[in-house]
């Protein structure tokens, strides 16, 4: 009797799957960010118990490497930390607080949807960098989207809770820039922002400028544990964790392009979860945002930057 073998599957086909595996893992990890945000009101949590445990998760894990961050912050320029530090609680409060005026869809999409557009013209602005006509054509498409997001959704969002997402935007634009500076690794990044954000945090309810049950003796468990295990573990940790195996495995710019589906999966599931509707206003907005943030991660770069006068 002949017998076949089958045939192993390559080291290639490996790391595909394992990529592609993240690539998911990253997409449904910042979709639940979103949603989990805009559901904050429905766990009885206030915006200052969110940030104490968003940021609470990541310090617990991370204090070991706290000491070796430090002292490799010796060397590192005040602005360089400043924009790293953008990350923390000036984009969670600006996000949280964006998803309180606007809706899941609006926040999932508008916030990580305007990022390229926004460090394009800080790149701009500072270096006079140009872009490709395929990436310009792309920003085009982002910018019309942000536009049917203001003008088609009508009652949903109103230009306050838009302006705030666009801030939101524009903060994790220059994060990004200054993680692009940095000296310090990845875990040292997660280390140095989860610290001084709770610290801010605490500073901030303990004194009554942000609302918290924590020093009100009201803390509900199960929310703060549930909370703890989305934000805190699930965007904390895991999402930049699967987000690094994904390009290890599949290269930039296919990671990137597929983390523009996080928004249309943050829609979908708004319907069921939080009663949100897709309005068409939002699938204009969606299918344009998503086509420029894809088409602007696919296309090469060639950024140049113009001579000197």
């Amino acid at each position: 009797m002949t017998t076949f073998a089958l045939p192993r599957p390559s080291a290639l086909s490996r790391r595909t799957v394992v990529g592609i595996a993240a690539v998911t893992a990253v997409v449904c990890l910042w979709s639940s960010f979103a949603l989990s945000t805009r559901a904050l009101e429905a766990t009885g949590m206030s915006i200052g118990d969110a940030a104490i445990v968003r940021f609470g998760v990541p310090t617990l894990v991370f204090s070991p490497w706290i000491p070796r961050t430090l002292r490799r912050l010796r060397g590192e320029p005040t602005t360089v930390i400043a924009l790293v530090l953008l990350a923390g609680l000036p984009h969670f409060l600006l996000f949280a607080w964006g998803a309180h005026l606007t809706s899941a869809a609006l926040t999932g999409l508008l916030v990580p949807g305007t990022v390229p557009l926004f460090v394009t013209i800080l790149l701009f602005l500072h270096r006079r960098t140009t872009v490709s006509r395929t990436r310009l054509i792309a920003l085009a498409a982002i910018v019309a989207g942000v536009a049917a997001s203001a003008v088609l959704m009508g009652g949903v969002a109103d230009a306050g809770g838009i302006a705030v997402l666009l801030a939101a935007g524009l903060v994790w634009a220059a994060y990004t820039l200054g993680l692009g500076r940095t000296r310090l690794d990845p875990v040292g990044v997660i280390a140095l922002v989860s610290v001084v954000s709770l610290v801010a945090a605490l500073a901030l309810t303990a004194t009554g400028a942000m609302p918290s049950n924590l020093f009100d003796g009201r803390v509900d468990v199960s929310a703060w544990v549930a909370y703890g295990l989305v934000q805190g573990v699930g965007t904390g940790l895991l999402s930049t964790a699967c987000y690094v195996v994904a390009v290890k495995n599949l290269g930039s710019s296919i990671p990137a392009a597929a983390g523009a589906l996080s928004p249309v999966l943050t829609a979908l599931v708004a319907v069921p979860l939080l009663g949100e509707q897709i309005a068409p206003g939002l699938v204009v907005a969606l299918v344009l945002i998503v086509t420029g943030v894809a088409a602007f991660a696919l296309a090469p770069a060639r950024t140049t930057s113009p001579p000197p006068p």
